[in-house]
């Protein structure tokens, strides 16, 4: 409580600290504020309440109508369980594989695990650990492909080929889990009726993190998730969400075993006019995801349900840790995003297309506050500084108390607004970074990665040198309009 009434305390001296007569010469800037503001809040506000509609109107309707009509169904389905495990930890290995083993004898279809695994302990812990449960696994079959470590999506695709060979059906579900994240153990029950309609192909669930030691990575994780919850449920109003992501979905059988399917998790890649041919080694999740939005596919979200992920920094430093995942994340995203948008709005929704193109827009928005304040305070007026400190401490502050509120919480550390804008900032950094190095990827665990500086051919180093300059050049046109915005030059 006293960190934040010392927060509450510092914005108030911050905002008063220069008279309103002293910033003549920041009206420029204070307009592209503004504006900027107006546009992002806005944007926030629509977010929010479709977030709410979802999840206190839409979302409780539609699951009462899901769980009618698959009470009426004579058979119930068949549960697939995917699990891919690499250099993680004993201990969570076992964690991790007791709540899929739980959930799959909980399935009154019956279940099916394919545990993937590269390390020969590996696959000796996960069998010890099956014939350990305490409970009846007689409904449960344990498959432990141990493969060569050539990638996650070589992983997925060969476990996907021999659940085919089973021939589920289009009643029966396929759940790919990470082998860092928990399942809840009535997680077939819950999933399996938004099967029901026939126009869904996926679904996605709210996510938890379980960090190894406290601090700045925990809460800036916590907070992750809550944003996402948040984000993810306006999205499910539209029923299309946007990444279905890799630490736990569940997908309709027949869909997650047909042969485009497989092959776009195997080897999926984008022809850019400048790159070349782009092949992914990372972002399976968004592999799936923009099949079956390419498909007409729909995908769903589960605000009620949660998987567990245990996290730990992939980096000593926090700021270290933060901006390798988000390069990662937002790799996954911006690489997906131009053929996404490319769909359109009369196939994919208008709501949906048009948070693809923010992904874009939204970069651009947020590095133009900040460039508009800092070019003021050099320019013209330095005591703009304070004044744009106080409006972030402000908004920051109601933004976080608002996300929140979607936890059920009634407060939150008040490291959350100094991570929030931490978060816009350094990620609105890292995407213009991505945006024109979309070849560079590299996975958080696997060595396995593209870009690299060694034994560049000379059409590598042409295609670097270009990315940088048009990296510059677009910055550069960025000062420039700021500039021309806020009349200081």
């Amino acid at each position: 409580m006293l960190g934040h009434l010392a927060y509450l305390t510092a914005m108030v001296l911050l905002a008063t600290t220069a008279p309103l007569h002293q910033l003549g010469e920041a009206r420029g800037a204070l307009l592209v504020l503004g504006v900027v503001g107006i546009w992002r809040y806005s944007w926030a506000f629509l977010n929010f309440s479709r977030a709410v509609a979802y999840l206190r109107v839409v979302y409780p309707k539609r699951r009462a109508e899901a769980e009618a009509a698959f009470a009426t169904r004579p058979v119930r389905p068949h549960a697939f369980f995917l699990t891919t495990s690499y250099k993680i930890e004993p201990a969570v290995t076992v964690r991790v594989y007791r709540s899929i083993f739980a959930a799959a004898a909980a399935s009154e279809g019956g279940a099916t695990i394919v545990a993937s695994v590269v390390d020969p302990a590996d696959a000796r812990l996960i069998r010890r650990t099956f014939s350990g449960m305490a409970r009846d696994m007689s409904t449960v079959k344990l498959r432990v492909d141990q493969i060569p470590g050539t990638g996650k999506r070589d992983a997925l695709a060969r476990s996907l080929e021999l659940i085919a060979r089973d021939c589920p059906t289009r009643h029966d579900v396929v759940t790919f889990v990470d082998g860092d994240s928990c399942v809840p153990e009535d997680l077939v029950a819950r999933c399996a009726p938004v099967f029901t309609d026939p126009r869904i192909g996926a679904l996605t669930t709210d996510e938890r993190a379980e960090i190894d030691r406290p601090g700045l990575f925990e809460d800036w994780f916590n907070l992750r998730f809550a944003q996402r919850q948040v984000m993810m449920c306006s999205m499910g109003l539209s029923a299309r969400v946007l990444t279905l992501t890799g630490r736990m979905s569940v997908f309709r059988a027949d869909l997650a075993t047909n042969p485009g399917f497989i092959a776009m998790v195997q080897s999926d890649s984008i022809q850019h006019w400048r790159l070349g041919h782009v092949k992914f080694l990372t972002g399976d999740d968004k592999s799936t995801w923009f099949w079956l939005l390419s498909n007409g596919y729909r995908t769903a979200y589960l605000p009620d349900v949660s998987s567990l992920s245990m996290e730990s920094q992939p980096r000593p430093g926090f700021v270290d840790s933060a901006v390798t995942l988000m390069t990662r994340w937002y790799g996954n995203m911006m690489r997906t995003n131009g053929r996404a948008l490319g769909l359109g709005p009369a196939r994919i929704g208008a709501f949906t297309w048009w948070s693809l193109l923010d992904q874009r827009v939204s970069i651009w928005t947020t590095l133009a506050g900040p460039t508009g304040v800092i070019l003021t305070a050099l320019l013209a007026e330095p005591m703009i500084l304070p004044v744009y400190a106080a409006w972030v401490m402000g908004t920051r502050y109601v933004y976080c108390s608002i996300v929140s509120g979607f936890r059920g919480r009634a407060g939150f550390p008040i490291s959350y607004p100094f991570l929030l804008y931490f978060g816009q900032i350094v990620g609105a950094l890292v995407k213009s970074f991505i945006i024109f190095r979309l070849d560079r990827q590299k996975w958080t665990r696997q060595s396995t990665a593209t870009g690299a500086a060694a034994a560049l051919t000379t059409g590598q180093r042409l295609r670097m040198a270009s990315s940088t300059y048009l990296h510059a050049l677009t910055v550069g046109w960025l000062v420039v309009c700021v500039l021309f915005l806020t009349k200081i030059a």
